[in-house]
């Protein structure tokens, strides 16, 4: 069973900056796409960034140019780099893994807070 875990989550100062990792059981690279996503209170679920098998990286419009997504290979982790974090930014952060056979796999971690004080 595949199992994703969250960390880096906590509350920093508007302007700061935070680093979540997303860890997966599995090989990284087995998963065709791994997506972090946040939801903050009362709204729809926003994707953040994605990134695939190759290295492709997406962003959402809101964190262009202020979030980093990237891969480590040899530590099965997928981590977002996150600068000049802004109150808006706050919501529970969770990580999902796709993996794409017969049928589209989807694995999801169970969140991890991130809070931006003004």
């Amino acid at each position: 069973q595949v199992q994703l875990v969250e960390s880096g989550g906590g509350l920093v100062q508007a302007g700061g900056s935070l680093r979540l990792s997303c860890a997966a059981s599995g090989d990284i690279l087995s998963f065709n796409v791994i997506t972090w996503y946040r939801q903050a209170p009362g709204k729809l679920r926003e994707l953040v960034a994605t990134i695939s098998k190759a290295g492709t990286t997406n962003y959402g419009d809101s964190v262009k140019d202020r979030f980093t997504i990237s891969r480590d290979n040899a530590k099965n982790t997928v981590n977002l780099q996150m600068n000049s974090l802004r109150p808006e930014d706050t919501a529970v952060y969770s990580c999902k893994a796709a993996k794409i056979t017969d049928r589209v796999y989807e694995y999801w971690g169970q969140g991890t807070q991130v809070t931006v004080s003004s």
